[in-house]
């Protein structure tokens, strides 16, 4: 077996599908999606997609995931193919499905989530809920099926975000108000112990073509 303390996340790192202006990569987690702070911030996926394909030139970050999250991303291979690819996801012309499992047997078969995030600055990156402050947050939600982990009940959900606030997700399923059913492996809002990471990944993406505006679907079966 590997040893986990020699293994590097980027080693697993799947790029699912390239053409000339962008590619879709498999994100492994625990790796950075752009370059950060400190002696490694440099280590980060970005970095291994400009290494894959050295002729991609300018700026090839579209969008983020968090650290410790899983799944599909999309990056440029050129300045203009950022812009448009930016466009799509600021006007809300990209969608996007995850698969989290998350604490306890949830009822309710789906639902919907609405509650405004802003950042909470004394314990930045943490997010907390405002209704005054907060930016417009809504997630979608739907159960696949209950399971268990090490005995204790946890459910399975696709959650889908309207809207692309910092951590949503995973406010959304912990706040009370929300699903009230953190996320297994959450260090921020939930109990980190209770997986051997956070069960959060982009399993779908969806955009439109740069060259034919045709709609491409992009699918990664979660991990877990």
């Amino acid at each position: 077996m590997p040893n986990p303390a020699h293994d590097n996340p980027l080693d697993h790192a799947r790029v699912r599908f390239e053409c000339a202006r962008f590619v879709i990569v498999d994100k492994p987690p625990g790796v950075r999606s752009v370059r950060g702070n400190g002696p490694d911030g440099h280590v980060c996926l970005e970095s291994w997609v400009r290494e894959q394909f050295p002729l991609g030139d300018g700026p090839l970050t579209v969008h983020r995931l968090d650290m410790p999250t899983s799944g599909l991303m999309v990056y440029a291979l050129d300045r203009k193919a950022q812009a448009e690819l930016s466009v799509q996801f600021m006007k809300r012309r990209v969608s996007k499905a995850y698969t989290a499992i998350v604490e306890g047997h949830l009822k309710p078969e789906g639902g919907e989530v609405d509650l405004p995030l802003r950042v909470d600055w004394p314990n930045r990156p943490r997010q907390i809920v405002d209704h005054e402050q907060g930016k417009h947050a809504k997630t979608l939600w739907r159960r696949l099926a209950h399971e268990k982990l090490d005995g204790r009940p946890c459910t399975r959900l696709e959650m889908t975000p309207i809207t692309g606030r910092s951590h949503q997700l995973r406010v959304h399923a912990a706040h009370e108000h929300g699903l009230g059913a953190p996320i297994l492996g959450d260090n921020l809002y939930g109990d980190e112990t209770r997986a051997p990471r956070l069960l959060l990944h982009a399993s779908m993406l969806e955009i439109n073509d740069l060259e034919t505006g045709d709609r491409m679907r992009f699918e990664s079966p979660a991990p877990f």
